[in-house]
């Protein structure tokens, strides 16, 4: 049994409990041997499934398959990420003709440290390609380094750039220097504000960070972060302004051929502005000011005034979710139904083209120049891995480039769309694969997958983990919430602070919808999600434990009352809210926060909760605590288990090898528990 401590706090008014509180500090020797404890029994339960090897056996099967990023041009070169199949790491190549699948190894982060932990996380060309900034991360922190290589000689430059998150690099047009942004030297704050004060400076290549020149700066803004990019013509410095999560943005910019400071361009906070190009002094923007699913609007420098803004592209039906200028033309992607579709229009906004693509497909990348007259577009979906093709806006053509569709028999399996009414009766979708011809027996075997906040849309993509799911017979669903993208910022807000409760009920309504329909039955649903999908698994099972017969609860946010003391944990309140601050907050939250919603006397369905221990973004206590929490009141035999990794984050770069470790707990967990064979 784990210890407790007696802790209490007052919140408005009410007293509330926190008796692992002291799991809070993982540095601390008490913490780590918890940990390992916890570890050894999660691993010996399912050292006792006897297919475990089999199920690892099957997904490194599965998984060793070559996979590639969507190409880019720059210079002579087009580059492109490559993993062989079972690389920790894909590589960073380049090669001058993509027919030959002949690559010159550019930078190999499989090289960058023994444990392949080491991430690529971005990347910036200079305008001759001559030069190349790219950003390194280390066991899956969001924290990066920024390193300069030479891509005529193919070694690195000198200097390093550190203290990076979520930042930005934008190239003067002579490849001299780039301006960035970045946040405090530790140490130089409190430890509190090291992710506050974000500033942009401007690095010279082939200095030191110490002589990076302050760009821009607001103290009196300490929360505000600021993103820099430079215009088409390398004329105007613009700044992205924003505030962790909310779905608002501002934009200065700085004229780089006068000696004048920034202006304040868009600064009411009254929608989100995002920058895709400008022909002089007329810059493209796309937003949802006055637009819940997004429009593209031209802005002029010199008529910046609301009223002289122009629509190009006014809001559709379906939700805009992004634009490129390629060849002289809009390339717009919008969301049909939480999957994707491509449309090309002139600058006039006129609608040229809608490049034919497969239904239920997510679009992974876009590339191509202003002036280029090819572009490359990955798409995958629930049953093929990433495709990359080649479109040709001269010839109207699009050829395939990279494709291992051929690896996966797509014909026995199929994926449907259906709708189905939550709790207040508003129609949520949701996608489901499993092979052809499923009989409704009210007995197969059902993984459902949600996410629902932050304005994140789940929509179609290829996993060796749910392929092997299918192939055993299972279905693989996927629901649509509130909270997500997929319907535009009216959808967005119907999951956010005091609605936040119509994510978890359209997730239960999915689940009974299952039943009802006769797919499954609880013993046989289990449920899944990560990270904010993480919460809303802890939250379902506090809500509804009878409804599941397994949960799989991923690096989950699972304290509501002090997630927001903590990493970037300050940036979702505008999603959850602030319970030490706001009365009316704590009263919703408190009401769903899963960690304080645990009651004794209660099964709760067989559950494997993850984090990992070096998890910058959510903090792995929020793992630790509620699994703690469930295990001191479980009532019957059901498992709670806790799954932490090592030297792992919250999933970023993590590497091939632990993936398919993890997945193999997972899948085993699933098999187990629900008795399913494989």
């Amino acid at each position: 049994m784990t210890k407790t401590e007696t802790i209490v706090e007052n919140y408005h008014g009410t007293d509330v409990a926190d008796p692992f509180r002291w799991l809070e500090k993982p540095e601390t020797l008490e913490v780590r041997t918890w940990i390992d404890e916890k570890n050894e029994a999660t691993q010996n339960y399912l050292a006792a499934y006897p297919k475990r090897e089999e199920v690892r056996e099957k997904l490194t099967k599965s998984w060793n398959y070559p996979k590639y990023s969507v190409p880019q041009k720059e210079g002579d070169y087009y580059y492109i990420h490559k993993n062989n199949g079972l690389q920790n790491q894909a590589i960073f190549y380049r090669t001058t003709d993509l027919a030959l699948d002949e690559f010159e190894v550019i930078i190999d982060p499989n090289t960058l440290n023994e444990e392949g932990t080491a991430a690529i996380t971005n990347l910036a060309f200079t305008k001759d390609g001559n030069r190349l900034a790219y950003g390194v991360s280390l066991n899956g922190s969001d924290w990066q380094e920024i390193r300069i290589r030479n891509l005529q000689t193919g070694k690195d430059e000198s200097d390093v750039i550190k203290w990076c998150k979520f930042s930005s690099i934008a190239w003067n047009e002579e490849g001299s220097g780039f301006y960035y942004n970045r946040f405090p030297e530790p140490g130089t704050v409190d430890s509190e504000d090291e992710s506050n004060y974000n500033r942009v400076y401007w690095h010279t290549v082939g200095t030191v960070q110490e002589e990076d020149i302050l760009t821009y700066e607001d103290n009196e803004n300490k929360e505000l972060s600021f993103n820099p990019m430079l215009s088409d013509d390398y004329r105007y410095l613009i700044l992205s302004v924003w505030k962790g999560t909310e779905n608002k943005s501002r934009i200065y910019y700085r004229d780089e051929q006068a000696d004048a400071g920034f202006v304040h361009l868009l600064a009411d906070d009254d929608g989100e502005y995002t920058f895709i190009g400008n022909e002089g002094k007329l810059f493209y923007f796309i937003t949802n000011y006055d637009a819940p699913k997004e429009k593209i609007i031209a802005v002029h420098l010199d008529k910046p005034e609301k009223e002289h803004w122009v629509d190009i592209i006014s809001e559709q039906e379906d939700v805009l979710t992004f634009a490129k200028i390629i060849n002289e033309q809009f390339v717009v992607c919008y969301l049909h139904n939480a999957h994707y579709k491509l449309s090309i229009y002139d600058l006039e906004g006129q609608l040229q083209k809608e490049v034919s693509l497969p239904n239920y497909i997510s679009l992974s990348g876009v590339t191509g120049k202003k002036t280029a007259s090819t572009m490359f577009i990955g798409y995958t979906s629930y049953l093929v891995p990433t495709t990359i093709a080649r479109y040709d806006f001269e010839k109207d053509e699009l050829d395939t480039v990279f494709n291992t569709s051929e690896l996966f028999e797509a014909e026995g399996f199929e994926t449907t769309q259906v709708f189905y009414p939550s709790k207040d009766g508003t129609r949520i979708p949701m996608f489901l694969t499993h092979r052809k011809g499923l009989e409704l027996t009210g007995d197969n075997p059902v993984l459902l997958n949600g996410y629902g906040g932050f304005n994140v849309s789940l929509t179609p993509a290829f996993s060796p983990s749910q392929r092997m799911w299918i192939e055993a017979g299972g279905v693989f669903a996927v629901a649509n919430l509130r909270g997500g993208g997929e319907f535009g910022e009216e959808w967005y807000k119907a999951g956010t602070l005091g609605h936040k409760q119509n994510v978890f009920d359209d997730f239960i309504a999915a689940a009974e919808w299952l039943i009802e329909q006769n797919y499954t039955s609880s013993k046989k649903l289990a449920i899944m999600g990560g990270s904010n999908g993480g919460l809303l698994v802890a939250t379902c099972i506090s809500q509804r434990p009878d409804l599941y017969g397994a949960a799989l609860c991923l690096v989950p946010v699972t304290d509501m009352l002090r997630y927001h003391k903590f990493t970037v944990g300050r940036y979702w309140v505008t999603d959850y809210g602030n319970a030490e601050t706001n009365p009316e907050h704590f009263e919703f939250m408190y009401k769903y926060s899963p960690l304080h919603n645990v009651k004794k006397g209660i099964e709760y369905p067989p559950t494997l909760v993850t984090t990992a221990d070096t998890d910058d973004r959510v903090v792995p206590w929020h793992a630790t605590k509620f699994a703690a929490t469930l295990q001191a009141v479980q009532q019957g035999s059901n498992p709670i288990l806790l799954r932490v990794e090592k030297n792992a984050g919250h999933g970023l770069g993590k590497p091939t090898v632990k993936i398919i470790e993890e997945q193999t707990d997972m899948y085993s967990f699933l098999f187990k528990t629900l008795e399913i064979e494989i």
